[in-house]
């Protein structure tokens, strides 16, 4: 009998899930506090969710509700994720059909359980973010902000799966991450998330692309190279002050070889001030990132100096020489 060929010994081992996913490359290790994890949703929320803004209940604004919200984005404007959070369920304690608190919730339970390196509490913060985010999207199944606060959990929860899940999740985000940006086209970071996703399918390899055609019947069409520059561009011009736009666009830049412009985005990055210790982490990662360019080019700076001497009229060179 022949031998059976590799490539479908590959996919029996996906398909099986054997092979384990890599963590996301943006998930980064801080050194602040850990924050506890976030509480999760009442009974009482989570009961049947309503399957359209019309006919969801809707609670009388409160002096309460205004209190929670307003204290909540105070504390985001102090970088104080974890007692903002705090604050967005106790407003959803109070109108749990609470759209804004909804998806904001989702949006900062990704936030905090990236600041950890413990698989089970990422998982923990993470399915919390999926849970609100799919109430959110109950209220405003096509609203800018709940699709994108389900990319960003789908997003994340990528990074923890096996293979096989994690295309599935990269497939299903992705009517969620063009919703955020078509509804929201003034929100960076939707923009953010849209460049990465694009860079990620782009680049699937053979066995993905093989895997994804045989068992989720087919992988995401349309991504290029040049489409996650573009939105990564969108993002970093819609805010010129967050660091995190700077690294993705130079690592981009990095990778289709131009140089010039990545080493000219991440002297930029390393300026800018860091009130955060995600912040200052991603000022560390620019610096590694910038030192092994400026070498390089100092080397071909040096290179070029050479031939060029050895042009001058006078010199009796016809070109470089190369010494054996």
């Amino acid at each position: 009998m022949p031998r059976p060929r590799l490539s479908f010994v590959l996919l029996a081992a996906l398909a099986a899930g054997a092979a384990g996913g890599p963590r996301a490359a943006w998930a980064q290790k801080t050194t602040t506090s850990q924050a506890s994890l976030p509480a999760m949703p009442a009974a009482a929320e989570l009961g049947t969710r309503p399957k359209s803004a019309a006919n969801a209940s809707q609670a009388p604004d409160s002096v309460a509700l205004r209190r929670h919200l307003t204290q909540a984005t105070a504390l985001q404007g102090q970088f104080k994720d974890s007692e903002a959070l705090a604050q967005y369920q106790a407003t959803l304690k109070i109108q749990p059909q609470h759209y804004e608190s909804l998806w904001r919730a989702a949006v900062l339970s990704v936030i905090i359980g990236n600041r950890y390196s413990d698989e089970t509490r990422k998982k923990a913060y993470f399915e919390a973010a999926h849970q609100y985010a799919e109430r959110a999207l109950a209220m405003q199944a096509e609203g800018g902000e709940s699709n994108y606060a389900m990319a960003l959990a789908l997003f994340s929860e990528a990074g923890l799966t096996s293979a096989r899940d994690r295309l599935r999740l990269f497939k299903e985000l992705r009517p969620h991450v063009y919703l955020a940006a078509e509804r929201r086209p003034d929100l960076p970071e939707a923009w953010q998330l849209l460049g990465r996703w694009y860079y990620r399918v782009a680049h699937y390899n053979v066995l993905e692309k093989t895997f994804s055609r045989i068992f989720l019947g087919g992988y995401p069409q349309g991504a290029t190279s040049k489409k996650a520059i573009d939105a990564l561009e969108k993002a970093h011009q819609l805010d010129p002050a967050r660091i995190q736009y700077y690294y993705d666009l130079a690592r981009m830049y990095k990778y289709q070889g131009r140089r010039r412009q990545a080493v000219a985005l991440l002297q930029e990055a390393i300026r800018l001030p860091t009130y955060t210790s995600e912040e200052l982490t991603m000022n560390r990662l620019c610096q590694q990132m910038l030192l092994p360019l400026l070498r390089a080019k100092a080397r071909r700076d040096r290179q070029h100096a050479k031939w060029y001497k050895q042009l001058r009229p006078g010199t009796g060179a016809a070109g470089p020489q190369t010494t054996r």
